[in-house]
């Protein structure tokens, strides 16, 4: 499914800017929402690459910093450098072997360096430049090392069922298309991108969290509808009484979709590995 009707240009603001800007109050628990939903498949896709000690990582577009801090306390690597281009959540407090970089991944001049793992999630769905991002994020990955990129998948499509969830859901998408340029409905080519891009094996996984009412992925898609709802109502798709049915429905038992899922794919780059301890 398309993120909005065929032909519209897609919107020229940023995220974080235009919409979810880091200041606003609340921000960074609506971030750790999706964090809790996510998070651990993410850590378990780590783990079966072999991440470990010794690996030096790089987490672009690092947000609250959860998957950074999960690396170094959990897969024990030796250090990772967390990117964003707004490091407020990631500075405090600080974390020994957790290194933090205010940059912007699309810059042309953005390198940091070279890495065992490179991760990014749902961060490339909301950037115009998508293709050239990946061959720059390849890269970065040391031979032998890995890149694993993770963004969202709608799964509201044209024969989902009619519900609240899935005309707000639609308008959400809508609306981020046109403000800021987010589509999804190029994510499932990231096993061909990666493997054009010459890595090789690459493989994907699709995660589909439950929506339960007062789940943490219900929380975080509440939250993100309140504040993305004046670009969402500017579609006219939907009023402020649909957005409003809609939180309410996620709470009730009545509930009963499907969330966004979140694909995940990987490939390594050719050459020794993994990376050795201390490198």
């Amino acid at each position: 499914m398309t993120t909005g009707p065929r032909g519209d240009a897609p919107g020229e603001g940023r995220y974080g800017e235009t919409v979810f800007p880091p200041g606003r109050a609340g921000e960074g628990e609506r971030i750790d929402f999706g964090a809790l939903a996510y998070d651990d498949i993410t850590m378990a896709r780590f783990r079966a690459l072999g991440v470990g000690p010794g690996w030096r990582c790089l987490d672009v577009g690092a947000g609250t910093g959860t998957v950074s801090r999960r690396l170094l306390d959990e897969a024990g690597v030796t250090g990772v450098l967390a990117v964003d281009r707004d490091v407020r959540f990631l500075v405090e407090p600080p974390v020994t072997g957790l290194d933090v970089l205010e940059a912007d991944v699309t810059d042309p001049d953005f390198d940091p360096g070279r890495f065992g793992l490179v991760h990014a999630r749902f961060v490339l769905m909301h950037l115009p430049e998508r293709e050239r991002v990946i061959s720059r994020l390849v890269e970065l990955v040391e031979p032998g090392g890995w890149l694993v990129l993770s963004d969202a998948v709608d799964l509201t499509s044209d024969r989902a069922p009619g519900t609240p969830y899935t005309t707000v859901m639609r308008a959400m998408w809508q609306a981020l298309r046109e403000t800021i340029g987010t589509d999804v409905s190029w994510v499932p080519s990231y096993p061909r991108l990666l493997r054009g891009a010459g890595l090789l094996p690459v493989a994907a996984e699709i995660h589909v969290p439950p929506l339960l009412a007062g789940s943490p992925i219900s929380r975080f898609w509440a939250d993100t509808w309140e504040r993305s709802r004046t670009p969402m109502v500017a579609t006219g798709l939907v009023d402020d009484a649909a957005v409003d049915a809609a939180i309410r429905y996620l709470e009730s038992d009545a509930c009963a979709a499907l969330s966004a899922g979140m694909l995940t794919a990987w490939g390594r780059k050719p050459g020794e590995g993994p990376p050795e301890e201390g490198r």
